[in-house]
């Protein structure tokens, strides 16, 4: 009787905190302000859908390119390292600064790169967002490592102790005379939706790929733009994890994307640091539209090639209005069920999925999570509140991530997405987010298990030390 006793009370001490912690975040859940006060000091594990360029916010790439004092188009606001063309409007940053107009130019460049004061008329929002990668791509090739550590500073101020980031997809050189060669076969296939034939198809190439000796490139990667990188700058320590993922580009032609996903599963297979792999780009570019099932089969046949290796994607970020209905019924399916996707990013137009149920009873069984990303979804599709299916998915007991996405395009941070998950979805009880927050860690594709450990180990300790602080609170009691 006394053990029992005695077990009851333990209980009791590791419950106690929890239930006030839950009944404060009740109280609050119609207060902004201190539901930002209380998700920035809780812990959130892991960023799991995380794009590197896109997650720097736009004022470090702008202080890169004036320092190097690259050139910008007055016009277009066009930033180049060299001058493209005798068209005057082409000036330096340090003339710029001697006529004392280089904060303006700043300032309209920081509106170009972000969508800092956006005004929802001028472009179509998923137009203005995609369209700012291309503007700094310019800065952020040339500056990863500085990004890097201010995404971890960042981490670590924001109590994230784990960031899994889409990092770059491997270049290599031209296959032109394969493409000529291949990509007209694929669109015959694609047709027909011959799935025996396309694996052969796949299956050729892929040897044609191996005799042009593209691992090397693969690497090249791994060990220079990764391992180096890395390990030179001292991203992990004690409070703070990263890992990275790869990918190819899905608005390229078949070989070309076939290519660089050989490149990345074959990085991702030899590197521990290199934990997985994923599909980028608009789900409704035309080509990507075009293009879907044959991507599915790509990813079959690497998985196949390529057992060990983990992988998320891109997929159903789509909805009614972007595209036709009837395109709206498939793409989560295919990815799980065909391509075998152990993650999935966005997941948006589940609703329209056929057999939805069936689909998110699969994911439940299979584990495979959910990649939410809030804002984003907010601004690129115009889906949020009840129209977003995040209680979708909780209702099928789906495993959720919260994600940020590309917090320095949309200015946004991780805590804010757990800000919008508590006010927007009170269904979500704070045990509920605490287990979203685990997943996180669990559903990491983290390759070494003592890391994951040390995470998990980490998150309890916080958590422990976030439910103490709370408690303490001098608040009123419902």
């Amino acid at each position: 009787m006394r053990k029992y006793l005695t077990l009851l009370f333990v209980l009791f001490l590791f419950q106690a905190p929890a239930q006030s912690v839950s009944n404060y975040l009740d109280e609050i859940r119609n207060n902004p302000a201190k539901l930002r006060a209380f998700f920035s000091q809780m812990p959130k594990g892991g960023d799991l859908h995380h794009h590197y360029s896109g997650s720097v916010y736009a004022e470090t790439f702008i202080d890169y390119v004036v320092k190097n004092d690259y050139f910008v188009h007055r016009e277009t606001l066009e930033v180049s390292k060299n001058k493209p063309s005798n068209d005057k409007e082409w000036t330096k940053f340090s003339s710029l600064k001697k006529e004392g107009q280089l904060a303006e130019y700043q300032f309209k460049i920081l509106q170009k790169w972000s969508i800092k004061d956006y005004d929802h008329i001028s472009i179509p929002s998923d137009k203005k967002f995609f369209g700012t990668f291309s503007d700094f791509d310019v800065a952020s090739k040339e500056n990863i490592d500085s990004g890097l550590l201010e995404l971890k500073h960042r981490a670590i101020k924001e109590n994230v102790s784990y960031i899994e980031t889409m990092l770059a997809s491997i270049k290599c050189d031209r296959i032109d005379e394969l493409s000529s060669q291949f990509d007209p076969k694929f669109q015959r296939i694609l047709q027909q939706k011959d799935e025996r034939n396309s694996q052969q198809l796949l299956d050729t190439l892929f040897s044609k790929l191996m005799e042009k000796n593209i691992v090397s490139c693969s690497d090249h990667f791994s060990e220079n733009i990764v391992n180096r990188l890395h390990h030179s700058i001292h991203i992990d320590d004690d409070s703070f994890i990263m890992r990275y993922q790869t990918y190819t580009v899905r608005t390229f032609e078949a070989s070309e994307v076939f290519k660089r996903l050989i490149l990345a599963f074959d990085a991702a297979s030899k590197n521990p640091l290199i934990v997985g792999v994923n599909i980028l780009s608009p789900e409704d570019n035309e080509i990507a539209m075009r293009d879907y099932w044959l991507h599915m089969q790509m990813f079959k046949y690497c998985k196949n090639k390529y057992p060990t290796v983990k992988f998320s994607m891109h997929a159903g970020e789509l909805t009614l209005g972007l595209v036709k209905p009837e395109e709206l019924t498939w793409h989560i399916n295919s990815a799980v069920r065909d391509a075998g996707a152990n993650r999935i990013g966005h997941g948006v137009d589940i609703p329209y999925e056929a057999n939805s149920y069936a689909l998110l009873n699969y994911m439940k069984e299979k584990g495979i999570a959910i990649e939410t990303n809030l804002f984003s979804n907010e601004f690129i599709l115009k889906v949020k509140n009840g129209l977003h299916p995040i209680t979708l998915y909780k209702e099928f007991n789906v495993p959720i991530v919260i994600s940020s996405d590309d917090a320095g395009v949309l200015r946004t941070n991780l805590t804010e997405q757990y800000v919008l998950l508590a006010s927007r979805y009170p269904e979500f009880s704070y045990d509920d987010i605490k287990k979203i927050i685990y997943n996180s860690i669990n559903y990491s594709f983290i390759k070494e298990p003592s890391v994951k450990q040390q995470l998990l180990a980490k998150l309890n300790r916080d958590f422990i030390a976030f439910e103490k602080l709370i408690t303490n609170i001098p608040h009123k009691r419902k």
